[in-house]
C-alpha cells in the first residue's frame, strides 16, 4: 500500500508531536528524582526515549542510570586528553565530516590498538572522550553517527578482548570487503566527506586535533 506524501507528512507530524509530548513527560519525572537533569538538553532527552521505543518508565530509569554512571566515571563532567596518553599515542581515532544525511562520520584504524599500562579503564574513558565529541558535532533532529572500522593489518597482536567487547556492545557492525569498500562508502559519504585513504578528497583528521 502506497502512502500519499501528504499522509506521510501527517505521519511524521504526529511523530514529532509525540515525541515532544513525551519529552516534556520525561523531563518532569526524571528532574523530580535527579535535579541535575535539568542540565540536560532536549535532544539528549530525545535520543534515549528513541532507544526505547518512546517508553517513558524505560527510558528515564536508563538516563537517571547513565547520569548516576557519568557523575562516578567523569566526574569533572569531561574527559582531558591528558587521561589519555595511551590511547592518544596510537593515533587510531580519526574524526571526520558527515554523511549524506548529516550523520557524523568516523574512522577506527584498529591495527594501531595495542594493549597499554592505561588498562581497560584508560580506553573506556577513551570511548567516552569519542562519544562526547561525535555527539557535540551532531546536528539538530541527528541521533546516529558512523564508524569506519578498519580493519587492515589487524591481527592476533592487536587482539584485545576486553576493550573490543566493551566497543562492540555500543555499535551496529556492517562489514565490507575490501574490492566494495568505496563503492559502499560513496553510497552514504560524498566524495568531498570521505577520507583520502578510501577514495575521498578529505585528510584523516586525529580525534586530539579536531
Amino acid at each position: 500500500m502506497m502512502m500519499s506524501s501528504n499522509n506521510m507528512e501527517c505521519s511524521a507530524k504526529s511523530k514529532e508531536e509525540e515525541e515532544i509530548t513525551k519529552i516534556s513527560l520525561m523531563r518532569s519525572l526524571v528532574e523530580t528524582q535527579d535535579p541535575s537533569s535539568k542540565e540536560v538538553d532536549d535532544m539528549t532527552i530525545r535520543r534515549f526515549l528513541r532507544a526505547r521505543e518512546l517508553d517513558v518508565e524505560k527510558a528515564s530509569s536508563m538516563f537517571l542510570k547513565y547520569l548516576k554512571w557519568r557523575r562516578s566515571f567523569v566526574p569533572n563532567g569531561f574527559i582531558s586528553p591528558s587521561e589519555l596518553t595511551h590511547e592518544i599515542q596510537q593515533n587510531k581515532m580519526f574524526l571526520q565530516g558527515s554523511d549524506k544525511k548529516g550523520r557524523p562520520t568516523s574512522v577506527l584504524l584498529a591495527a594501531r590498538h595495542f594493549q597499554h599500562n592505561g588498562g581497560l579503564d584508560e580506553f573506556k574513558r577513551f570511548i567516552v572522550y569519542i562519544f562526547d565529541k561525535i555527539l557535540a558535532r551532531m546536528p539538530p533532529g541527528q541521533d546516529k553517527f558512523i564508524v569506519i572500522g578498519d580493519l587492515e593489518g589487524w591481527g592476533y597482536a592487536n587482539c584485545d578482548i576486553r576493550a573490543y567487547l566493551a566497543a562492540l556492545s555500543l555499535l551496529q557492525i556492517v562489514f565490507v570487503e575490501n574490492k566494495s569498500l568505496k563503492s559502499t562508502l560513496l553510497e552514504e559519504i560524498d566524495e568531498s566527506q570521505l577520507p583520502e585513504m578510501y577514495g575521498g578528497t578529505l585528510p584523516l583528521i586525529p580525534s586530539q586535533d579536531s
